[in-house]
């Protein structure tokens, strides 16, 4: 009686920072190598395949992209932490999965000491309060 089947191991490459395509947030994406292989007895052989994949960690998102895409990405990534600087906004991300939205316009990074995801503070002179009868009117 023999045994087989195969078996898929995950492998994260690098972790990259750029525009989400779908949700549209400057977030880490983890670059993936996905390689299946042939086992026999449990033992695995030969690959089968291999497929290399970017995951917004934002919305989780996975999209799938070409070994090139990979190696630049994994590259680039390299390069960064060589250099000791914080990971940048690549201006291209893969080529596959759901188009570039871009960044909207006035976008700028958050600054580090800045907690995200709340709204900045407004001085009390710019904020608007709505005066009575400035409110839609709703029905008929």
């Amino acid at each position: 009686m023999l045994i087989w089947g195969w078996r898929t191991r995950i492998y994260v490459l690098a972790m990259t920072t750029f525009l989400c395509g779908r949700c549209g947030n400057p977030a880490s994406h983890a670059v993936r190598k996905a390689v299946t292989k042939f086992t026999l007895f449990f033992i695995p052989l030969f690959p089968i395949s291999v497929k290399y994949s970017a995951q917004c960690t934002f919305c989780g998102i996975e999209n799938r992209i070409s070994k090139e895409d990979a190696v630049r990405l994994q590259a680039q990534e390299e390069q960064g932490q060589q250099q000791g600087a914080q990971p940048g906004y690549p201006q291209q991300p893969p080529s596959q999965g759901f188009p570039q939205q871009g960044a909207p316009q006035g976008f700028q990074p958050p600054h580090p000491s800045q907690p995200q995801g709340f709204p900045q503070p407004q001085h009390p002179s710019q904020q608007q309060y709505p005066q009575q009868g400035q409110f839609p009117q709703q029905g008929n």
